[in-house]
């Protein structure tokens, strides 16, 4: 693709990434066919390739962003799909994250909507807001069916996305799990140690995710911390343009992990959400231009490892097979788009025991993306209905995922048990059996 940024904007290093992004498109629409917004839509402007022409020329000309830039960028559920077709090599990710800065930057959002997506950025990275909205969300949802039923649109409304959130809250809250400064000791010989990712909602909706890895791992000889200072990993308001507060997260990080690797050392950073993983591991990307952390924010990356990645080095044994259990696997986009994590956690899950299954359309987003399900809840429901129902088709016993908010989302449809891939592992190994929907 031909761009025509002057020199003065290409001494921007956002707009120079941005240039060698758009000129590796060759306008082949690969894309087009695994994009879930234009599976559904059919429309041109609601694929990566339409959404790269908008993104291309809001940048080139340095234009304020209008409302149907606005639209169509907020409709992409970043679940990169797109990286995985496009036989090209862009990087959309990059792409689109520096068109949600740009919108949030320069573009006026109604106020209702402006307020929203406020709170969303200030109580979910937060366990303890966000526990506590969880509680006032049980309190409300009865009054859900008082709400007026909204009008299509083509933008949702705020009571549309009220709705959504009182439907994705859990009828139940389980317990806290372990505070943060905990370490569990490596059962028999200490075979290595590593950090494990607290979370922000998963620890809130369903710690026991973090209490199976732990018992896997010392299980097998590795010695887990969790690090105090640990922050949200910024995945969240990172997606929702707000960089400062995504960087300053992704900072406190890279300062809390280096000063526990050069402490007692650390041979990983584990992470059993698949979405923060994917953003954690472009640290080195995101701060690469700051003096500061950029050498730190690349080790990092380098040592953060989905929770399959490390214990598929652990030579696992089970204890008692589970050959009866057929599991449908769904391939969270985080871990097989971002990650390029595809073929692993269905090798160990059959390696372990379990008749494991693939899901049709495997390819396509459950709707979850953050808060994509809240900001744009019809897109998500359908694509949430289209899941469930590939699902069924597998008549599976369980449902096994390696991202919280695709168990939230999917469990939102489904009366079929979705459990953590590292549950399963964990119960197969001599763990305990896992529970039921996060969301039960």
């Amino acid at each position: 693709m031909k761009t025509e940024f002057s020199l003065a904007q290409l001494a921007d290093p956002d707009i120079a990434e941005a240039d060698k992004i758009l000129r590796a498109c060759v306008h082949c629409g690969f894309c087009t066919a695994t994009c879930p917004t234009y599976v559904l839509l059919g429309d041109e402007l609601d694929s990566p390739r339409g959404r790269i022409y908008l993104i291309k020329e809001m940048l080139e000309k340095d234009q304020t962003p209008t409302a149907e830039v606005v639209k169509h960028v907020d409709r992409c559920l970043s679940c990169l799909a797109c990286m995985t077709t496009c036989p090209s090599g862009v990087n959309y990710m990059h792409l689109v994250d520096q068109a949600r800065v740009r919108i949030e930057q320069r573009y006026r959002r109604p106020l209702t909507e402006r307020l929203l997506r406020q709170v969303l950025a200030f109580v979910l990275p937060d366990p303890r807001r966000f526990r506590a909205s969880m509680w006032l969300a049980r309190l409300a949802r009865p009054l859900a069916v008082f709400l007026p039923t909204p009008r299509p649109s083509a933008t949702p409304g705020l009571i549309q996305r009220l709705k959504a959130m009182l439907a994705l809250a859990p009828n139940r809250l389980p317990p806290p799990g372990p505070l943060p400064g905990s370490v569990f000791a490596a059962l028999g010989k200490k075979r290595g140690r590593v950090a494990l990712l607290q979370g922000c909602a998963q620890q809130v909706l369903a710690p026991r995710i973090n209490q199976a890895a732990i018992s896997l791992l010392t299980r097998h000889g590795i010695e887990v911390v969790l690090v105090r200072d640990e922050q949200c990993c910024g995945a969240l308001t990172h997606h929702l343009g707000n960089d400062r507060d995504a960087l300053e997260r992704a900072r406190a990080n890279v300062a809390a992990w280096c000063a526990e690797a050069a402490g007692e050392g650390l041979d990983a950073i584990l992470v059993t959400a698949s979405g923060c993983g994917t953003v954690i591991k472009d640290y080195g990307y995101l701060l690469r231009e700051d003096q500061a952390f950029a050498a730190d924010a690349a080790k990092v990356s380098a040592l953060a490892k989905d929770i399959t990645e490390y214990v598929a080095a652990l030579g696992l044994e089970p204890a008692a097979r589970q050959d009866s259990i057929v599991v449908a696997y769904h391939s969270a986009c985080s871990l097989q788009h971002g990650q390029k994590i595809t073929g692993l956690p269905k090798e160990l899950l059959s390696k372990n025991g379990f008749v494991v299954k693939d899901v049709p359309e495997s390819h396509l987003c459950c709707g979850s993306a953050g808060t994509y399900n809240i900001l744009q809840p019809e897109l998500a429901g359908r694509l949430r209905d289209r899941k469930v129902a590939n699902i069924a088709s597998l008549k599976p016993d369980m449902i096994a995922t390696g991202n919280i908010g695709c168990m939230v989302q999917i469990a939102s449809g489904t009366s079929v048990p979705v459990v953590h891939t590292i549950e399963l592992l964990d119960w197969a190994t001599g763990g305990s059996r896992p529970a039921l929907n996060a969301s039960s």
